[in-house]
């Protein structure tokens, strides 16, 4: 598996969130990192993807992006807010009905079993 969402280039500290077994294909799982509630979202297919994006919804201020469905909508991988059903990009956040509205994004990967988020 890749990491998916950020190119870093500097030295980054990776924190282990959870297990790769713990990971749901096509669905979300929730994590604590540092102080913030995080959506992982695991997308296998030709090439595997990791996404890490915040599990807060901007629009209803719940904590719902985890519970949201995975799916293609123009061209972008997306996950859909399961309240208002806005469409969040899996690779850099943005909202594809809103522009004022964006959910923060993580460097994500795995490695040797586990799950990592730097930041």
């Amino acid at each position: 598996m890749s990491q998916t969402n950020a190119v870093v280039n500097s030295p980054v500290e990776w924190t282990p969130v959870c297990a790769e077994t713990d990971l749901v294909a096509r669905s979300g799982v929730v994590v604590w990192h540092q102080g913030a509630q995080v959506a992982l979202f695991y997308v296998p297919g030709a090439e595997t993807e990791l996404h890490a994006l915040d599990n807060h919804d901007p629009v209803s201020g719940a904590n719902v992006i985890g519970r949201g469905l995975i799916g293609s909508l123009k061209g972008e991988l997306v996950v859909a807010s399961p309240l208002y059903k806005q469409h969040f990009c899996l690779r850099d956040g943005r909202c594809l009905e809103d522009e004022q509205q964006a959910l923060r994004v993580w460097p994500v990967r795995v490695n040797e079993g586990r799950v990592e988020i730097a930041g």
